[in-house]
């Protein structure tokens, strides 16, 4: 097979040398998973050939190893695909992928070479090499110990390989990234809280690797965790790094290294199991290691060019649970057997004639895969008349030109660059490239109509776009690149940039302003496209605006005139007949069209019965019956004019029609017509005022009334609900009859209490002679007795004097008014509290209980003081005592 394909290979190179036509080369990017029959290119169209030429030329597919992705339709000239390309099996985590094949033509015979770039797609998730972990540890090791995981591989590369773990449950072990001195991370498992085997014998764990996809995919392991007893000794390596070198194509079944670890324990505790924790993907199904020696031995191809080196993590574990972990680097030798790639990095497929020499047609990158002397590499070109290739650096050569081109002479040039390597034997590579010499710039912009119009409504928003200019220019590239120039003008003194604006690029015409129909209706101006050559060429356009009206004018009325200090009337004599004219209103609307279509109509009328506006385009005021005498001498009418607008606008308007035959009539009732107006206005203005100001006031005072009188009821229900004992009592000076205690003297008082307590007074009056019925519950008989004696106050025993008498308020001020009450002192009680229609008289018992002071004391809410100021009593005036509560006297009439 291996010398078919080198027969065929000179062969194909030996065809190569005799071709006479032209090269070329194509490259594409597809995304990789693309469905069988997917378009991948336009290859006649990239290629510059007719379909025709694909057909009678027997087009087809050729790739060296006969492993055909992509076939050609020659119907259609295009490429598709013809199976399904996994990214990662072709080309696995080497980047870029892509797939470089030639298309063949016979007659003359030609070949183009194609590359075909397969770009990954995030469709693998994140991998472990097992989908369990089995963990034995000890009960004894300690919180922070680590546990090295397998690390998880991702066929996809860039972002959409692996990111990231996560460990769940966390809360006896979490994930902890070791990074590792080649950037890459080992993961570990770390013990935050000591293990007891006695509560938890196995735990179960589960892993998570996340990609960086979009969609994200993830990979799990579950972990599987039996906790053992004390096992104190994890196996140590003899060193920490292993380094082992390996020819790249070696055999299966090479030994790459022996990795050797010890253990200190006894027993199973120090019996060692080798495994390979984490390798890269790349790594895997290439080495393997023996478990009971750790031998580590090649199990597939090694590649310089795809992997220089693997680094592999090594587990060794012992029966206890513990285990320790090295490292082992395995270099890969080179070999020559690549050939140079050549990379083209830019190129132009088209120069103009009057390019310059050395102008620079192609940068090209040059690399072997190969290193030292292999990857050495040496470029040239067959033709060296015209172009030249120039070395810019190491890696990188420029095709210049050496010599004026010259279009008339060649249109096209196929150049083709062979590079080779100082390897032995040496390898070589060559790609051909096609330049084509083009015209200079020679065709103006060409507008799609020699003129424009268009149409905009007025009251428009600024920036509003308008509408759009269209011009194309038959040159290529830059030279037909087309650009929009407003020319320079005037439109009624003011520039028309004042007016409009285009944009550049688009030929977007722009509203810089809100129209307005009434000012102006219509302008032109003229637009310049302008190409991108070097001269620029250019043409010109006439462009009109046309401002659509818009109702947004009220219509005005001109007659009758409305003023504002002389008053306007109509006069209608009273013979009128049935459709007199009384007037005729006249107005206008400064918008155009339908929405300047006035109407009338008749809004009120003081006798709609009278008048009507006959004519509704018109204005026409008639009279719709015989004037007669009854009918007032003034008369308002208001009429309203409407436009025919969407919607609609309209003004009103009042006219003032005199019934009457003679001028003086009209003038006597017309004098005050405006003064009247304005005094009934005022009038009925102050009416409401006033009424609202008195409802305020009786509002106001019926709420004061009602809050004294719960007030007072509050008062009353305290007095009348006290639970304090009543105890009678009998003045030692009178006697008691039929065993009730009467009082027989009778004595008047006059009470007068203000807002101002320090104002009050309290009187005593003289004794009268009055019959008194005294009745108790008590006893079963009555006492009916006349006395007249003097006034208690003549008794040398019984003086009384006010001084210093303060009490704090009048129980019955009601409305600014005080109330004097007069009443009759019956019987003396015994109480706790003392009330007399809300008033509080007390007594104050003095030498052995004998009464000898009355004293005010005021109002409810003053007795909750404990002693207060009292009465004076005695002839020399002396001050006898402070009352207490326990010492108060009731009088009850």
């Amino acid at each position: 097979r291996f010398n078919k394909r080198r027969m065929w290979d000179l062969l194909l190179f030996i065809s190569v040398l005799s071709l006479s036509t032209v090269y070329g080369q194509v490259s594409y990017s597809i995304p990789e998973e693309m469905a069988k029959g997917s378009f991948v290119g336009n290859i006649a169209q990239d290629l510059g050939l007719d379909v025709k030429r694909l057909k009678s030329g027997r087009a087809r597919v050729f790739t060296r190893d006969n492993t055909a992705y992509i076939e050609l339709n020659r119907e259609r000239g295009i490429l598709l695909l013809k199976e399904r390309i996994d990214r990662e099996a072709l080309c696995g985590q080497m980047t870029p992928c892509a797939l470089h094949f030639q298309i063949l033509l016979e007659n003359p015979m030609e070949y183009y070479s194609i590359t075909v770039e397969i770009t990954d797609i995030n469709d693998n998730p994140p991998t472990f090499i097992t989908s369990e972990g089995h963990f034995n540890i000890s009960e004894s090791v300690l919180s922070g110990t680590a546990f090295i995981l397998d690390r998880a591989t991702d066929l996809d590369v860039g972002e959409n390989n692996l990111k990231a773990y996560t460990l769940k449950p966390s809360d006896i072990f979490s994930l902890k990234m070791n990074n590792q001195g080649d950037g890459s991370k080992n993961v570990e498992m770390v013990l935050n809280a000591p293990l007891d085997r006695e509560k938890n014998e196995q735990l179960y764990l589960v892993l998570t690797a996340v990609d960086g996809g979009e969609p994200q995919m993830t990979g799990t392991m579950q972990i599987h965790i039996n906790v053992l007893d004390a096992n104190d000794n994890a196996p140590v390596f003899t060193q920490p790094v292993y380094k082992a070198f390996i020819k790249e194509n070696s055999p299966v079944g090479t030994v790459v290294a022996t990795v050797t670890a010890t253990d200190a324990d006894d027993g199973s505790n120090g019996k060692i199991t080798y495994s390979i924790s984490a390798m890269p993907y790349h790594a895997h199904g290439i080495f393997e290691i023996n478990k009971g020696s750790g031998e580590v031995t090649l199990i597939g191809k090694v590649d310089y060019e795809k992997t220089r080196n693997f680094q592999i993590n090594i587990r060794a574990s012992d029966n206890g649970g513990l285990s320790g972990s090295c490292k082992l680097i395995v270099d890969v030798i080179d070999m020559n057997d690549n050939s140079p790639d050549i990379h083209i990095m830019s190129k132009t497929n088209v120069i103009s004639e009057d390019a310059k020499s050395n102008t620079v047609v192609t940068m090209i990158n040059v690399e072997d895969a190969d290193s030292s002397e292999n990857g050495k590499v040496q470029c040239n070109i067959n033709d060296n008349n015209t172009f030249l290739l120039k070395s810019t650096s190491e890696k990188i050569y420029s095709l210049i030109t050496d010599s004026d081109v010259d279009r008339e002479r060649a249109s096209e040039y196929n150049i083709t660059v062979t590079c080779s390597d100082e390897g032995v034997p040496s390898l070589s590579s060559s790609v051909t490239l096609t330049l084509q010499i083009t015209d200079v710039n020679d065709n103006p912009p060409v507008f799609e109509k020699t003129s424009y119009e268009a149409y905009i409504v007025e009251n428009n928003t600024p920036g509003l776009s308008i509408f759009t200019v269209k011009a194309t220019d038959t040159d290529w590239n830059q030279n037909a690149r087309v650009s929009y120039i407003l020319e320079d003008s005037s439109i009624n003194g003011v520039p028309v940039s004042s007016y409009v604006s285009i944009s550049a690029d688009n030929g977007v015409i722009h509203a810089v302003r809100s129209f307005d129909y009434e000012q102006i209706k219509d302008f032109q101006f003229r637009v310049k496209a302008q190409d991108g050559g070097s001269p620029p060429l250019s043409s010109n356009v006439t462009v009109k605006i046309m401002i659509l009206d818009q109702n947004d004018n009220p219509p005005q009325v001109l007659y009758p005139v409305q003023t504002g200090g002389s008053l306007v009337a109509e006069m209608v004599p009273r013979s009128a007949d049935v459709g007199y004219l009384v007037t005729k209103v006249v107005a206008v609307d400064v918008d155009y069209g339908q929405n300047a279509w006035l109407s009338y109509k008749l809004q009120k009328a003081t006798d709609r019965a009278l008048f009507e506006v006959v004519g509704l385009q018109n204005g026409e005021i008639r009279t719709i019956r015989q004037v007669t005498d009854k009918d007032a001498v003034k008369q308002r009418l208001t009429v309203i004019v409407e436009d025919n607008g969407q919607p609609s606008r309209s003004a009103t308007v009042i006219v003032n029609v005199a019934v009457a035959d003679s001028f003086p009539e009209v003038l006597s009732e017309f004098t005050d017509y405006t003064h009247d107006k304005e005094y009934n206005d005022n009038l009925t203005f102050y009416l409401v005022l006033a009424l609202a100001v008195v409802s305020f006031l009786f509002i106001t005072c019926l709420v004061v009334i009602i809050s004294v009188k719960v007030y007072r009821w509050r008062q009353s229900r305290i007095l009348y609900h006290s639970n304090l004992p009543v105890i009678p009592y009998y003045p030692p000076r009178y006697s008691d009859t039929l065993g009730t205690g009467t009082l027989p003297h009778v004595y008047n008082y006059e009470v007068c209490r203000t807002t101002d307590s320090r104002k009050s007074d309290c009187k005593f009056g003289r004794v009268g002679s009055q019959n008194v019925l005294i009745m108790d519950p008590s006893s079963t008989g009555t006492m009916q007795r006349i006395q007249s004696e003097k006034s208690i106050l003549d008794e040398p025993d019984s003086p009384l004097e006010v001084r210093n008498f303060q009490p704090t308020s009048c129980p019955f001020y009601i409305l600014g008014i005080c109330l004097k009450i007069s009443f009759d002192l019956c019987i003396w009680e015994e109480t706790s509290i003392a009330s007399t229609y809300g008033s509080h008289w007390d007594i104050v018992r003095q030498n052995n209980g004998r009464a000898s002071t009355i004293v005010f004391v005021g109002p409810l809410s003053q007795l909750g003081a404990r002693t207060g100021q009292l009465l004076y009593s005695g002839r020399n005036g002396k001050k006898l005592s402070s009352w207490k509560h326990s010492e108060r006297f009731r009088l009850r009439c």
